[in-house]
C-alpha cells in the first residue's frame, strides 16, 4: 500500500491505472477511521479494481476552528487499519494543506439548489460550500470513475450528487448506509472523543429516532417532532439542536404525509460539546 501526499503523483497512478484499463474508486475521508469507512472501502472494492482513500482534514468545511483544530489525526494507524482489507488495491492519498489548495485557502461559492440552506446549512456556516470546494478537487485530482459516500451524512451526500450534476463531472456516486455501533450508535470519528458518561448517553439518539419512525406511522410529522423535542428537553447530557422530517429530494420540511414521497427523520444533538449527527429513512 502506497501513501501519496503530492497530487501529481495520485493522479499519475489513475493514470496508468486508466490506461490499462481498470477501474478507480475514491473513498474521501478525513481519516481516524472507522468500520464505516472500511465499509465504504469495501463496497469499492466490490465494484472497482482499485480504491483511493483520501485522507484529508479539510480546513474549509469548518466553521468551529476549535473544532478543527481538536479533529484526530491518526495516518499512521489508518494505514494500518485498511491493510487488514487489502494491501495491494488501496492507495492512499494523503495530501497538505497546501498540496490541495496551493496557498489559497478558501471556499469556492456554490448553489446547490437550497440543498445547502437546509438542515445543517441553518446551523454551519460556509460548511457546504467547504465540502464542495474538497470535494471537487478531489474529483480533479483523483478522476475516479466512482466515489463512495456514507449515509450518515446524507444532506452531504445529495449535495455532492448535486455537485456532479451541475459540473457535469464523470463520477458515479453511492451512498451507503450508515454504520453503527453495537449500541446504535452511529460510527463518526467524533466518537472517540466523548467522555464516558456522554458515551453511554449517546446511544438514545438512535433508540429516540427508532421510536420516532413507528410514531410516524399513526401520527403527523409536527406531533414526532414535538414528542421528540420534549424527550430531549428531559434528558439531562444531551441537547438537542434539531429534529427534521424532511423530503429526501429537496430536503426541507415536510408539511404533509404523501405515499409519493420518501421522507427521512435528521437530527442534530450536542453531547458535552462534540456535536452528533443521525438520520432514519421513515417510508
Amino acid at each position: 500500500m502506497e501513501v501519496y501526499s503530492n497530487k501529481n503523483q495520485i493522479s499519475n497512478l489513475v493514470n496508468s491505472l486508466k490506461l490499462k484499463g481498470f477501474t478507480v474508486g475514491l473513498v474521501p475521508t478525513m481519516g481516524a477511521l472507522h468500520e464505516g469507512h472500511l465499509a465504504l472501502v469495501s463496497e469499492g472494492l466490490v465494484n472497482n479494481d482499485r480504491v483511493i482513500v483520501s485522507i484529508f482534514v479539510n480546513p474549509t468545511q469548518f466553521d468551529n476552528k476549535e473544532d478543527l483544530k481538536k479533529y484526530p489525526r491518526t495516518l499512521e494507524s489508518d494505514v494500518a487499519l485498511l491493510q487488514t482489507i487489502s494491501n495491494d488495491r488501496i492507495d492512499v492519498y494523503a495530501p497538505t494543506v497546501t498540496d490541495v489548495y496551493e496557498g489559497d485557502v478558501d471556499s469556492e461559492i456554490f448553489e446547490f439548489d437550497g440543498l445547502e440552506f437546509e438542515m445543517e446549512g441553518k446551523f454551519r456556516n460556509g460548511h457546504f460550500n467547504g465540502v464542495g470546494t474538497i470535494v471537487k478537487r478531489l474529483f480533479e485530482i483523483v478522476n475516479p470513475d466512482n466515489a463512495y459516500f456514507g449515509e450518515k451524512d446524507f444532506q452531504q451526500l445529495q449535495i455532492v450528487k448535486k455537485l456532479v450534476e451541475k459540473y457535469q463531472i464523470p463520477v458515479m456516486v453511492t451512498g451507503c448506509k450508515i454504520h453503527r455501533e453495537v449500541n446504535g450508535l452511529a460510527m463518526s470519528s467524533r466518537n472517540t472523543r466523548l467522555k464516558p458518561k456522554y458515551a453511554k448517553a449517546a446511544p438514545f439518539i438512535y433508540k429516540t429516532l427508532i421510536a420516532a419512525k413507528v410514531k410516524f406511522g399513526t401520527k403527523s410529522a409536527n406531533k414526532v417532532s414535538e414528542w421528540v423535542e420534549k424527550q430531549f428537553a428531559n434528558h439531562n447530557l444531551l441537547k438537542l439542536e434539531y429534529f427534521i422530517i424532511a423530503d429526501t429530494k429537496t430536503l426541507k420540511p415536510i408539511k404533509r404525509k404523501s405515499k409519493k414521497k420518501l421522507v427521512r427523520a435528521f437530527i442534530a444533538v450536542y453531547a458535552d460539546d462534540i456535536r452528533l449527527i443521525d438520520n432514519i429513512a421513515l417510508n
